[in-house]
């Protein structure tokens, strides 16, 4: 299983990484900017989280994040278009940031992790700026 379930969005396992001090998940997406636009363009999308989040939901059969996961549903929020989305948000009881990664894309990161991971630093060793 390598599917994650995550902002009602199913975001394919890309590699592990080692960052700030521990291996980390790397997941990925490419949708659409908007489907309004008359030729929208392609976005990619990436969720960077610590490996011990990785949680297998037996029940849905896919990977969710969050580091107290027993049966909690995923979120109610509807999916949006990712310009639409705030910033900052919480799912699942775990706090998240989004910013800017390189031309086209949007990386996804833990709040608590994101002054480290969504730095340029961080950012360049994701292989994202």
């Amino acid at each position: 299983m390598n599917l994650l379930d995550f902002r009602r969005r199913s975001f394919q396992f890309d590699r592990l990484v080692e960052l700030a001090g521990g291996p980390h998940a790397v997941f990925t997406r490419t949708e659409t900017e908007s489907e309004r636009q008359l030729r929208p363009k392609l976005v990619r999308l990436t969720v960077v989280a610590p490996l011990a989040w990785v949680v297998y939901d037996e029940a849905a059969d896919v990977l969710r994040l969050g580091r107290k996961r027993a049966g909690r549903p995923a979120t109610e929020d509807p999916a949006v278009e990712v310009a639409a989305e705030p910033p900052e948000f919480e799912e699942d009881g775990v706090r998240w940031k989004r910013a800017p990664a390189g031309p086209a894309g949007y990386v996804y990161a833990p709040a608590e992790l994101a002054g480290r991971l969504l730095s340029s630093e961080g950012l360049a060793e994701l292989g994202l700026a």
